[in-house]
């Protein structure tokens, strides 16, 4: 099956070169998702604003236990099952919060939690995600005390200081870029065909939910975004850094927490290391869904538009050609 992968990409390369890629060919930018708190449900927008370090708003916040470290839907699947609310014109470039802004956090059985979007003064310190620690600011008792009954145990609601921290992603193929409460890039793309392509696969479709991702693409074949090494979205360039290994978060039913082994199972059928790329010389049995990009040209310049929007064309300006060339 990996073979046939390969074969197919490049000649959908031939034919976006004859074409120049116009608008009129290119992919298009289907679905924009933020997730403002780490592990819950996201929120899918017309359009997201970027910065220096992703969308804005996307993983600003992030729940921790009695050490300061991370939660995610790993280990507590019930995160699943928390909605998240901003502000409509949150999403809008050159939008500030006032005292009227509120991060609103929603889960069945549960008193609506309101959060002020203007930053706390109190600052949590030791706190970490994956390899990196340090200062956050603090939520307060009342988001602390809503998240600490939801769960069951001690937890505590933290938001990532902007001016004081600045936590770089963990792939030396990219280094120089920086993110929030991320877990390894600050953005992620998966294309329709691909999603498709998986649910052809499977007994009980999943929804696109199970994989979290910022960008939902459409107009290109099954996984050919796994090999685009550059990309352009109004105006914005985007380096493909690596594949995203998949844990155990797309096998979470997004709708009820329960966790199964769909779709990982059929994954490792047909997009492990191993079949992707038999040649490697040591394999160790991990299944991808997904490129994990930066931006290459980001600057925060005034007037210019920091946008991309549904609809936005995708504009392919460089592939590798096979996965033997990916950062697997």
């Amino acid at each position: 099956m990996g073979f046939t992968i390969q074969r197919r990409i490049p000649r959908l390369k031939k034919k976006m070169a004859e074409a120049g890629n116009t608008e009129a060919q290119a992919p298009l930018v289907k679905s924009i998702f933020v997730y403002p708190v780490k592990s819950c449900q996201g929120i899918s927008v017309s359009q997201a604003t970027l910065t220096s370090n992703g969308l804005r708003w996307d993983r600003m916040w992030m729940v921790v236990n009695s050490k300061g470290r991370m939660y995610t839907q790993r280990v507590e699947p019930k995160f699943a099952l928390i909605r998240v609310e901003l502000p409509v014109e949150a999403f809008t470039q050159g939008w500030e919060p006032d005292r009227a802004s509120f991060l609103v956090i929603k889960a069945e059985g549960m008193n609506t939690l309101k959060i002020p979007m203007i930053q706390p003064s109190a600052v949590a310190d030791g706190v970490s995600v994956w390899g990196w620690s340090g200062s956050a600011l603090d939520e307060g008792e009342e988001a602390a005390k809503w998240f600490s009954q939801f769960l069951g145990k001690t937890s505590r609601l933290v938001r990532f200081d902007e001016a004081s921290q600045s936590r770089p992603t963990t792939s030396d193929y990219v280094s120089g870029h920086t993110i929030k409460f991320n877990d390894w890039y600050p953005f992620l793309m998966i294309s329709q065909g691909s999603l498709d392509a998986l649910n052809a696969r499977l007994s009980e479709p999943v929804s696109i939910n199970r994989f979290r991702p910022n960008f939902l693409v459409d107009g290109c074949e099954p996984f050919s975004e796994d090999l685009w090494n550059e990309i352009e979205i109004n105006e914005f360039v985007f380096m493909g850094g690596e594949l995203c290994v998949r844990c155990k978060v797309p096998t979470v039913n997004q709708e009820t927490a329960e966790m199964g082994t769909e779709p990982n199972e059929t994954l490792m059928k047909f997009r492990s290391d191993r079949v992707l790329v038999p040649s490697k010389e040591k394999h160790q049995g991990r299944i991808y869904m997904g490129n994990m990009l930066v931006c290459k040209n980001y600057t925060p310049e005034t007037g210019k538009s920091q946008a991309i929007k549904v609809g936005d064309p995708v504009h392919v300006l460089k592939m590798v050609s096979s996965y033997d060339e990916c950062v697997i």
